[in-house]
């Protein structure tokens, strides 16, 4: 199935500078900024420039140059908001949510990264 990107979801506003966001940092192929409805003391967002609306179609349609540079700013952001647990931080979670089923609620591929809390366990038995 191909993915059709929607060049008007919130996320591609902002990459245009239509919406304001908490900005933490920005590269070359990546934005990461502050959730604006945090669940955790730690909760940034980090998206690609691109038009990729989940993470396999990051994975199969984006350059060597745009996966390497997502890729970094992902641990950039672990090590700057000091949840890393190899350098003393109490451990992270990251979530990208694909698709209906997983309620991804911007068709605009996005990480969070939750941290500076107990998380807890992330999915439960349905039967419990």
């Amino acid at each position: 199935m191909a993915y059709r990107y929607d060049d008007q979801n919130v996320f591609a506003r902002i990459l245009r500078g239509e919406i304001p966001c908490k900005k933490v940092r920005e590269s070359t192929h990546a934005l990461a900024f502050h959730d604006i409805a945090p669940q955790a003391p730690v909760h940034v967002l980090v998206i690609p420039k691109g038009p990729y609306v989940t993470y396999d179609h990051f994975a199969l349609e984006a350059s060597e140059d745009e996966i390497v540079d997502f890729t970094r700013m992902v641990g950039e952001i672990c090590a700057m908001t000091e949840v890393q647990p190899g350098m003393g931080g109490g451990g992270y979670r990251m979530v990208a949510n694909s698709g209906e089923a997983a309620i991804q609620d911007v068709p605009h591929l996005h990480v969070h990264i939750l941290g500076g809390r107990l998380l807890g366990r992330m999915l439960r038995d349905p039967g419990t």
